[in-house]
């Protein structure tokens, strides 16, 4: 059973999100808290396998309420939250929350397989074990690609992401010389706060992709949710589209279906990065990459709070580099010049 602790001022909240998440056998609900202060209390006593927590509350916020845990115990935490601070869940990864979640998705009407998507990822969160990253260690080479015109770079990155993505942007160059596609996998409506709020780490544009744009130099692209972003040959020139086709992975987005498109789109002038996250999402389109003649990269396991999709990068054997996230934007600065 997985030990779960509900923190929120609204009753009726804490009862929709204990609805749902006793319509799954695997979750029991060993508490509830109405404020901030009580939920510190509650997390810390009874050391629950997992925590739902909301940002607006009195005498503690979310933010608050995590860095005071943060500060005493490893407990994986989930946000749920309303669109109106969706900028504000983003701020709680910077300090430790794993993931985050609308209040209106927990409906009656949330279809099933979505209702699925959800048990399954809160049940991986709270298997996490929440660790310090290490201090970064020399990059490994596994192969060193030669250098080529390079016309797209494009990322994977899942749970832990938008803080590992956060860090990345803030060390990226503002003339970068090539666009960034990234696939996040993201919680359903949040894609456009992930956008605005990303935006705050870099001097890149950073917006969302649209149907049929050109991807131009120095502009930041990020995955629509619920729907796959590809890169599509049109003409003489490569167009982002979306897709409506079943998730990938569980995913949908799916790094999988962008990396595998803009292997086939761009050939040998792609590089792919695979950053901190769960499952395996990346892993097909980096050999897909690679066997296109394209870069691939990923992050190190020191540096990742979830060794997942990069790990499953790295067993493909079609991973080039092995870098700290630190080094990763200077590597992509010298392999486009």
């Amino acid at each position: 059973m997985i030990n779960t602790l509900i923190v929120d001022d609204s009753s009726l909240a804490r009862d929709i999100i204990r609805d749902f998440l006793e319509g799954n056998e695997h979750f029991k609900i060993i508490g509830e808290a109405a404020d901030g202060e009580e939920g510190v209390q509650k997390i810390l006593s009874l050391n629950p396998d997992l925590v739902t927590l909301d940002i607006e509350m009195p005498k503690m916020n979310g933010l608050e309420v995590i860095e005071a845990v943060m500060k005493k115990a490893s407990v994986p935490i989930v946000v749920i939250t309303s669109h109106d601070t969706a900028k504000t869940a983003y701020e709680a990864t910077l300090r430790g929350a794993l993931e985050f979640y609308p209040k209106d998705i927990f409906t009656a009407h949330l279809n099933p397989e979505k209702r699925r998507e959800i048990y399954e990822t809160l049940k991986r969160i709270s298997g996490v074990k929440l660790r310090q990253i290490a201090s970064p260690v020399e990059p490994a080479f596994i192969k060193q690609p030669e250098q080529r015109t390079i016309h797209a770079v494009v990322i994977a990155s899942s749970t832990g992401g938008p803080k590992a993505l956060s860090s990345f942007f803030s060390l990226m160059p503002g003339d970068f010389p090539v666009p960034i596609i990234i696939v996040q996998h993201n919680s359903t409506g949040f894609d456009e706060s992930f956008a605005q709020w990303l935006g705050t780490f870099t001097t890149l544009r950073v917006k969302l992709a649209e149907e049929g744009e050109t991807p131009m130099p120095g502009v930041v692209y990020i995955a629509r949710t619920d729907q796959h972003l590809t890169l599509q040959a049109d003409g003489q020139t490569v167009v982002l589209r979306h897709n409506d086709d079943a998730p990938e992975n569980n995913q949908k987005p799916a790094a999988d279906v962008l990396f595998r498109t803009a292997a086939a789109s761009l050939k040998q002038s792609v590089i792919s990065v695979v950053l901190t996250g769960m499952g395996s999402d990346g892993a097909l389109g980096t050999e897909q990459i690679r066997q296109m003649g394209g870069i691939t990269l990923a992050q190190d396991e020191e540096s990742s709070l979830i060794y997942g999709m990069p790990k499953a990068a790295m067993e493909t054997g079609c991973v080039d580099m092995v870098l700290p996230l630190t080094q990763i934007p200077e590597e992509l600065v010298r392999l486009t010049k």
